[in-house]
């Protein structure tokens, strides 16, 4: 590794107080002396210098000048100590935007209900059972008119306007209401630290402990969500998160909004980012958007 990246580290790692130590650290707990900041510095280098560089200053499509990247740590999962491996560059548009909490309702609700189907299911007066002829002659009984007993104002007749299942409840969400969606979410995980980036989900051992006992002394929330860019996971992580109803794997072409609010941590490793970002990127600054915004129809993708 050049000199010029590792004086870049020495600076990240002794930038400015005692509250950079405790983020980025790679020994649990503060630190309070000035030697063990020195310890921990030549321990994240040793660190990088062994694995390679990960700093990834990537080339961000369209990107003004006046904007800056957001930069990330990469982490590792092989240890249970945390240790940063390195930085990432995100793109703001896709990991920095302004967050829609009203686009990310709208995108709950219309998971929730495309795949609803309402199964009641109420007879009308022709599929009740009884007779078809008058219950009582038209005139000459004082009562009022009636014509079946299975009309609605009879008790056990049918019912008018009543529910008539199965009901599907599937509606399209507008094509960058969900775009929006996926950008403001991934922001706010980041924004609030729910979101970690590892170099892969390759770990020691298949013992759903290890698992616990990673987020435990990490401080990530109980239930984890773990996306790579492909479904053919890491054999380990795979059995482990198994027996772990909390943790779970997806590949990145299945994630979405409500998966990533119902788990506290999002763990992404560094291609599903590049994998994303291009994705997204692409949805935002895409040059047939009238013919997306159209209304939704069965054969469109």
């Amino acid at each position: 590794m050049s000199n010029s990246i590792l004086i870049g580290i020495r600076t990240i790692l002794r930038n400015g107080s005692t509250n950079i130590c405790r983020h980025f650290s790679a020994v649990s707990g503060p630190v309070k002396e000035e030697g063990t900041l020195a310890n921990n510095e030549e321990q994240q280098v040793a660190i990088i210098q062994e694995r390679g560089p990960l700093i990834l200053s990537r080339q961000l499509k369209y990107l003004p000048k006046s904007i800056k990247s957001r930069p990330a740590w990469v982490e590792n999962l092989d240890t249970l100590e945390e240790q940063k491996l390195g930085m990432v560059d995100l793109h703001p548009e896709v990991w920095a935007s302004m967050p829609r909490v009203d686009l990310i309702s709208q995108n709950v609700h219309w998971q929730r209900m495309y795949k609803y189907v309402s199964y009641k299911w109420m007879p009308t007066r022709e599929e009740r059972v009884g007779g078809t002829r008058k219950p009582w002659p038209q005139k000459g009984t004082g009562r009022a008119r009636h014509g079946s007993i299975r009309s609605p104002l009879f008790l056990n007749g049918g019912r008018a306007h009543g529910p008539r299942g199965p009901t599907s409840y599937f509606y399209m969400l507008p094509y960058f209401t969900r775009v929006l969606g996926l950008t403001s979410t991934l922001s706010v995980k980041l924004s609030q630290d729910d979101l970690h980036i590892v170099d892969s989900l390759e770990i020691p051992t298949d013992e759903p402990q290890y698992l616990e006992d990673l987020v435990s002394q990490r401080g990530w929330g109980v239930s984890v969500l773990f996306v790579d860019v492909t479904d053919l996971m890491p054999r380990n992580i795979a059995v482990a998160c198994d027996k772990i109803k909390h943790m779970n794997l997806m590949p990145a072409y299945g994630l979405n909004v409500f998966s990533m609010l119902k788990h506290e941590t999002l763990v992404l490793t560094t291609a599903a980012v590049d994998h994303i970002e291009e994705k997204l990127l692409f949805a935002l600054h895409r040059t047939d958007d009238k013919e997306k915004t159209k209304k939704f129809r069965i054969n469109q993708q």
